[in-house]
């Protein structure tokens, strides 16, 4: 049990190392994205499944209420579009799941905003389409995505890849890199409170 409690936080160890060592110019180009948002105040939607659910619902709590409690600054215009039962069931049963996500960018995003798709694997298929539909309004997309990027990559104006195949090695880079950016978004926005 030790040596297994040990090689996995080893393991989340050198998959931050990676990230560290590759992914610095991508975490601040999706910083700058974000950073640019805020100054305009446009909002920043998050969509994710599962344990990225979770993930978008944090990260926008960030944003919204604030990430340092001592940083006592307005709110910030983010909301994850996992949060709301009704729609998320309503749109599975009548549109069909893969497009719930899609039906809220057209509903809440317009050009300027931006949407943060989630996904370790990269290739959920209602953050594609959510992708997609961001895309045609002129929504700004950034990927927080796991293994190779997958079919969300290309449809990203920037991205961060977590280097793994492991979704929990994944899912621990992205609180890690929401919370880098939450971070840097209230330093650049609210330089007088540091």
């Amino acid at each position: 049990m030790i040596n297994l409690i040990k090689n996995t936080i080893a393991e989340s160890i050198r998959t931050k190392q990676n990230l560290a060592e590759n992914s610095l110019d991508d975490i601040a180009k999706c910083a700058e994205l974000l950073i640019d948002a805020v100054r305009e105040n446009r909002m920043i939607a998050f969509a994710g499944n599962g344990g990225s659910a979770a993930d978008a619902q944090h990260i926008a709590a960030e944003l919204v209420v604030r990430f340092r409690g001592s940083v006592n600054r307005r709110a910030i215009r983010a909301m994850s579009l996992a949060v709301d039962p009704s729609i998320m069931t309503a749109g599975g049963n009548d549109i069909g799941f893969e497009n719930v996500f899609a039906r809220e960018v057209e509903a809440y995003c317009s050009a300027g905003d931006v949407l943060v798709g989630i996904s370790t694997s990269g290739n959920s298929g209602d953050i594609i389409n959510a992708m997609n539909i961001a895309k045609s309004r002129g929504t700004k997309t950034i990927g927080l995505l796991g293994c190779e990027g997958g079919k969300i990559l290309p449809l990203c104006d920037a991205a961060v890849v977590v280097p793994s195949n492991i979704t929990a090695r994944i899912q621990e880079s992205h609180i890690m890199i929401g919370h880098i950016w939450c971070d840097l978004i209230e330093r650049a926005i609210f330089p007088e409170m540091f």
